[in-house]
């Protein structure tokens, strides 16, 4: 079992405008650095009803953190850990029952990656912003990262540890399941 540590820097911001600006240089950062497939990272927006919803994301399709078919990488999974009936898109998930177990078991090996603690004081970050960031790269990016994430309120970095093989097999297992026979 390969374990990676990865490195989740959330910020919490003022505007959806300037979470997705950051969003852009995070981005950015990596195809300068050659390592556009070394990250995820989701823009959250918080309604006035306290409700949370992605508007935007970059998932990995392969390494650190993607999944395969599924296209949910592990920001994703984090927020929907994070806030279990976060918005994806313009919906819950836009797709078939499968969809839904994928994000589930993405969510799942986000959330047992980091400690209880540390999920409470993420969740209780996000909370106090009207808009919110989560990027998850490779560990030696962090301090790129959280320069470009220069527009957020208050920033938080902890590291998470996942499994990438037993994440993409355990997708592999739904899609396959989903198939039928």
């Amino acid at each position: 079992m390969a374990i990676d540590t990865l490195l989740v820097v959330v910020g919490v911001y003022d505007s959806v405008d300037d979470a997705k600006a950051d969003y852009e240089l995070v981005g950015d950062l990596h195809k300068e650095a050659g390592l556009i497939d070394a990250y995820d990272a989701a823009v959250i927006e918080r309604t006035d009803k306290g409700k949370a919803k992605i508007v935007k994301k970059h998932e990995t399709p392969t390494r650190v953190g993607g999944v395969l078919g599924g296209g949910m990488g592990l920001a994703t999974g984090l927020v929907v850990a994070l806030f279990p009936f976060a918005a994806v898109g313009g919906g819950l998930l836009a797709g078939t029952t499968a969809g839904g177990a994928i994000l589930g078991a993405v969510a799942g090996h986000a959330a047992a990656g980091l400690s209880r603690h540390d999920l409470k004081e993420l969740g209780e970050q996000l909370d106090e912003g009207t808009a919110g960031l989560v990027v998850v790269a490779v560990s030696d990016m962090g301090a790129k990262v959280e320069r470009a994430m220069k527009r957020a309120q208050k920033l938080q970095q902890k590291e998470l540890e996942a499994d990438v093989e037993e994440i993409e097999a355990d997708v592999s297992q739904i899609e396959r399941t989903a198939a039928g026979p």
